[in-house]
């Protein structure tokens, strides 16, 4: 069996030229631009690179980007604070706050405290609740992205069976919550498996897409899926490799090697999940320009 390649690359670029597209638009007939504006907390480097990518993103497809650091040593108040300040000013749309944060900071007050119609991250209760109703207002960046991978390439979900691996409420749990929708691009049959859950091969050997979203290198094997199915891999993570300059590489949730010749697609890491999780990110931060301009 010839395994095709999910590119999210591709994929991703195709989507941002549309956003392209419609940001131009907005702008010559009511002279609005969107705007991000996205908090970062703390030092990690990861996310430091993450926010350095968003905010180039949304300047190449035309919108306004700002970036706001706090160190770990500042505190809740002074975050919501700031972000009071974006939720009054008319020319900011999306506030997003990347997360993970330092241990000192209340995440939930933090993602609270946004107006749920700029939350462009989709985590705000107001917008988990919508989605879990089926009336999306915003959807998390990489389950959006996921739903968009999926039906740019044309694989069947409605009626599938589909396996989840990981319960985040950044990933997981939105997946969820978005492929059990009666809509014709989802309608699935949903399984979520976690850290607690016991013999995880016996739902994904019966699964015909899974989605890994586990945080555990290498973790899914071929021995653990079947023949013809999809995986997709949401991880990122470090493993040492002597052979490259910075003294490791990215690999995903999934043990790549071993699927190819035994599934029907699969997305690679990096260049899968990754690319996409940013477009869809400024997806909604247009959305959410478009929703303001009719309150």
């Amino acid at each position: 069996m010839k395994t095709k390649l999910i590119d999210g690359k591709l994929i991703s670029s195709d989507i941002r030229l549309e956003i392209t597209e419609d940001v131009s638009k907005l702008k010559n007939e009511y002279n609005i631009v969107p705007k991000l504006c996205v908090i970062l907390i703390g030092d990690d480097p990861a996310s430091h690179v993450y926010v350095r990518n968003k905010q180039k993103s949304a300047i190449s497809a035309g919108m306004y980007a700002e970036d706001y650091k706090f160190s770990e040593n500042d505190n809740t108040e002074n975050v919501i604070k700031l972000i009071n300040k974006f939720n009054n000013d008319k020319t900011v749309n999306g506030i997003l706050v990347q997360l993970p944060l330092p241990g000192n900071f209340d995440k939930d007050e933090i993602i609270n405290s946004i107006d749920p119609l700029k939350d462009v991250d989709g985590l705000h209760p107001h917008n988990v609740g919508l989605l879990s109703l089926g009336q999306p207002r915003f959807i998390p960046a990489t389950p959006f992205g996921i739903s968009e991978l999926l039906n740019r390439n044309n694989i069947e979900v409605e009626g599938s069976n589909m396996v989840i691996i990981g319960r985040s409420n950044i990933v997981g749990i939105p997946l969820a919550n978005l492929f059990v929708q009666k809509n014709k691009n989802f309608n699935a049959t949903v399984t979520v498996c976690h850290s607690r859950s016991k013999n995880i091969s016996e739902y994904t050997l019966n699964a015909d897409i899974i989605i890994a979203a586990i945080g555990q290198a290498n973790y899914l094997h071929s021995d653990m899926v079947k023949s013809g199915s999809v995986i997709i891999d949401v991880g990122i993570n470090r493993i040492s490799d002597d052979t490259k300059k910075s003294g490791f590489r990215l690999v995903g949730d999934v043990d790549f090697e071993s699927m190819i010749g035994k599934v029907d697609a699969i997305t690679p890491v990096p260049g899968g999940v990754g690319p996409m999780t940013i477009a869809m990110l400024l997806k909604n931060t247009f959305n959410a320009a478009l929703l303001q301009m009719n309150h």
